[in-house]
């Protein structure tokens, strides 16, 4: 009985998560209210504050979901044992935006992250959240070039906070773009191309390297 009881919790956990990306797609953060998540899950406002103490909770929970993954990937690249950082780095980053190209709940949460959310002062907690895991990206992807030089996959002249930072934009910009206007181009089909097109750059700019 316990086991289901914990079954059902988390069944409705997801639920309510789902039912968040719904709404915070259509509505936006600020416009949102937690009855408005309850009414589209079926549920009570009762039921949300069983599982979240706010909204900024759950709308926390509702991007962690989709993070948490990205980051074990991202971790597995930066490790200082891994023996082909750049093939690892090169694999993750295909697979990202490959993946962004057919999963529609990773789409919704993105596009709620960079085009719904209002970065304004008013939820710092939140803002503070988004800097610390901008933070905590930018510092693997530098872990990473740092065991590809040692490795001798790339010039020990290469400024890797700049490469990093520049890494970010990129990729930042693509999926940007694309949730905003996904028809103007195929991301899934030109997802290699892209990244080697930073690769190139990153082995090839005069611009990334210290001065």
């Amino acid at each position: 009985m316990v086991r289901k009881t914990k079954e059902e919790a988390a069944a409705t956990r997801n639920l309510l998560l789902d039912s968040a990306e719904v709404v915070f797609f259509d509505k936006g953060y600020s416009h949102t209210t937690l009855m408005d998540v309850a009414n589209h899950a079926g549920l009570t406002r009762g039921a949300i504050y069983w599982h979240f103490k706010n909204k900024i909770e759950l709308f926390a929970a509702m991007v962690e979901r989709v993070h948490l993954p990205l980051e074990s990937l991202a971790e597995a690249c930066a490790d200082e044992n891994e023996t082909d950082p750049m093939g690892k780095f090169r694999d993750f980053s295909v697979k990202i935006l490959q993946q962004l190209a057919v999963d529609l709940q990773m789409q919704r949460v993105f596009c709620i992250m960079m085009h719904k959310f209002e970065y304004n002062g008013e939820v710092e907690i939140l803002e503070s959240r988004q800097i610390c895991a901008f933070s905590e990206f930018t510092n693997r992807i530098e872990r990473t070039f740092r065991n590809a030089i040692k490795r001798g996959q790339l010039s020990p002249d290469l400024d890797t906070k700049q490469a990093a930072l520049a890494k970010h934009a990129f990729f930042s910009g693509i999926m940007n773009n694309w949730l905003l206007y996904p028809q103007s181009f195929d991301l899934a089909e030109m997802a290699e191309s892209l990244v080697d097109n930073y690769f190139f750059m990153l082995h090839n700019s005069p611009h990334l390297r210290v001065k």
